[in-house]
């Protein structure tokens, strides 16, 4: 039996990130440790609302939006074969999503967005006033109109990061909890050692998937990661009835409606927290802007609110591919507000990098970037 103490591959943080990439590693035969320091998705992953976005928030073409793009396409396949594996339904959604106008100037702007979308491929359709309340007549009267979106759609993102781990355990990997990585010992730009709560490993390569705490890592290992803790703060609400299918997303908030009748409410953005809680004005502006969108919400019931720490990036961009100066060590982080959309294409795609296949798509958000800028080069 191998040495669970030396496996091919130790991934660092138990989140959507790194369980994917357990799983991945693990179909293709890989022998994968998975350390995470609390609970598997305890982090900024259970916290999310699972919206799948690829266009609602892509303001402009580019490689952001082709990555996120790919990624959406996978998950409908994905949901079926992580279903199959473990018998865990993801709650898949594709009732698309709906960007609400509130007035002209952001009618103009949505218009035009639904417009550079199209030309690309994609689907994208303009509801003016009377079409909003025709299907979606629960909403606010005062709305001007909305981009609606077929292929965004959503999932259970507890329910994915379970999946992801039971699968990855079904395959053979061994998932940790409740193991902290404290530092490591590195030679000559390999990763030899990490040490952890729990004692030592030597992994042959290290995946570092540690969310916002993944900069705190990084320096551990003697690599300088810049990377921006932004939490964010949601509830969950339950209506008489339900109200609408299609997630809702208004200039101060989004909607999200689940499977079990409940609506997350989400999320605030507070750069530089790890504070755990949730604000009274921070329910107070998030309950304000969901009755301005959909009145009836005032009489639904009230179930809980949570928060989470997003990791975020200097550029808005995240990391994906081989930490610079290292030859065993890969990063995968910074995902902000797209670490469920983009679980399905990080997970592949880092596994393909570690077993040596080439993954282009990546090249535009190599760690690298950031290493040379910060460098001045």
């Amino acid at each position: 039996m191998a040495d669970r103490r030396k496996p091919e591959v130790a991934v660092i943080g138990g989140g959507v990130i790194g369980t994917s990439i357990a799983y991945q590693l693990a179909k293709k035969g890989v022998e994968v440790t998975l350390l995470e320091k609390g609970l598997l998705g305890g982090g900024a992953s259970n916290a999310a609302a699972g919206m799948l976005g690829a266009q609602v928030e892509s303001d402009f073409p580019g490689p952001m939006v082709e990555l996120c793009l790919e990624s959406r396409r996978m998950f409908p396949a994905l949901s079926r074969e992580l279903k199959e594996r473990t018998g865990l339904d993801i709650e898949w959604n594709g009732s698309g999503l709906l960007r609400l106008a509130g007035d002209s100037e952001e009618a103009n702007q949505l218009e035009e967005r639904g417009r550079w979308q199209r030309e690309r491929g994609e689907r994208a359709e303009w509801w003016n006033r009377e079409t909003l309340r025709r299907r979606e007549p629960d909403l606010d009267s005062s709305l001007v109109g909305g981009l609606y979106i077929p292929d965004d759609s959503q999932v259970s993102a507890p329910r994915l990061v379970q999946a992801f781990s039971q699968g990855a355990t079904l395959l053979g990997a061994e998932l940790l909890e409740g193991v902290e990585v404290q530092g490591g010992v590195v030679d000559r730009g390999r990763v030899l050692e990490l040490t952890t709560s729990i004692g030592r490993f030597s992994p042959g390569s290290v995946v570092l998937a540690a969310g916002a705490w993944a900069g705190f890592l990084a320096g551990e290992l003697g690599l300088d990661l810049p990377v921006v803790p932004v939490k964010g703060e949601s509830l969950a609400v339950r209506p008489t009835r339900p109200l609408f299918d299609r997630t809702l997303f208004g200039n101060g908030c989004y909607l999200v409606p689940k499977a079990d009748g409940r609506v997350i409410i989400g999320a605030t953005e507070i750069r530089q927290d790890f504070t755990p809680g949730v604000s009274g004005e921070a329910i107070q502006t998030l309950l304000a802007e969901a009755f301005r969108l959909v009145p009836e919400l005032r009489e639904a019931e009230w179930l809980r609110s949570w928060s989470g720490v997003r990791p975020g990036t200097v550029d808005g961009l995240p990391y994906l591919g081989a930490a610079p100066g290292f030859t065993n060590l890969w990063i995968a982080g910074g995902h902000f507000r797209n670490g469920i959309l983009l679980s399905a294409v990080t997970g592949k795609g880092m596994a393909d990098l570690i077993t040596e296949n080439p993954v282009t798509t990546f090249t535009p958000f190599s760690p690298e970037r950031v290493m040379v800028s910060m460098k001045g080069g």
